[in-house]
């Protein structure tokens, strides 16, 4: 009778799985009350996942009050299961002293745990916090590990870091081309200090020839995101062009990034 219990175990494997489909797809469309009427069982029959997807509504107020405790309650059960996004979310609570005391070290180790674990957006946190150095101690070349595994999965943030790391020569040879290479790819995917940075380098001929233009409508692009980078260039780049000039950047900033910036 054993294959019947594994049927039986993987029939109730994939209900599970099912269960978590539609609750996603009903938190995509902003109906928090169905996706936590399903989230709440399944959080409380066990499901790592589930755990963590009541904890996040908890801790950003989404379909619930926002409770900073019960956030950090949930978070810690799913964590304690080994869900990586569990992990990271407890990460960013400690991180931030919601619900539970800033711990900057517990906050890295959570990232480490969930990052070990290929969680990109816990490698991109972790790379951050061992290049500032601020709140944990500076690991220039595992800040760089886990910014190229990060920037493996797609994470703009992380390629504009590894940019940084080749602009400023911090654990690589100095590579101007190199670091425009990150930032237009962090650019395309539309992070705006990757663009500011892109900006930069077109506006001073650093990596890539000078292009006053081009240089202006990326930084126009990253200003308009929020970057703050974006206005420590911002006066220079207009300053060295014409008036049909800032047009044709402005043009230019308002384009599809799907569309060619010629």
């Amino acid at each position: 009778m054993r294959w019947l219990d594994r049927l039986a175990h993987k029939q109730s494997r994939t209900s599970v799985a099912d269960q978590l489909a539609v609750a996603l797809n009903a938190a995509k469309r902003g109906d928090y009350a169905t996706a936590l009427g399903i989230w709440e069982p399944l959080a409380r029959s066990g499901s790592a996942r589930a755990q963590n997807n009541v904890g996040a509504c908890f801790a950003e107020g989404l379909g619930v009050e926002r409770d900073g405790n019960l956030a950090f309650r949930w978070l810690a059960l799913a964590a304690e299961a080994g869900d990586p996004v569990g992990q990271r979310n407890l990460a960013s609570l400690c991180f931030r002293g919601e619900g539970v005391e800033q711990n900057y070290r517990r906050a890295a180790e959570l990232y480490l745990v969930a990052a070990e674990q290929g969680d990109g957006p816990a490698q991109d946190m972790l790379s951050w916090m061992l290049l500032e150095g601020e709140v944990i101690e500076p690991n220039i070349a595992e800040a760089r590990r886990w910014a190229l595994a990060a920037a493996k999965q797609g994470i703009a943030s992380a390629m504009t870091r590894v940019g940084m790391l080749y602009h400023n020569a911090l654990g690589v040879s100095r590579d101007p081309g190199e670091a425009v290479r990150w930032w237009r790819k962090a650019s395309l995917l539309g992070d705006t200090d990757g663009q500011a940075m892109l900006g930069a380098a077109y506006h001073l001929g650093a990596g890539v020839p000078a292009d006053a233009v081009e240089a202006y409508a990326w930084l126009l692009r990253a200003q308009a995101g929020g970057s703050v980078l974006a206005g420590r260039y911002m006066q220079a780049a207009r300053a060295a062009l014409t008036a049909d000039e800032i047009a044709e950047a402005e043009r230019r900033a308002t384009t599809s990034l799907e569309e060619p910036m010629p």
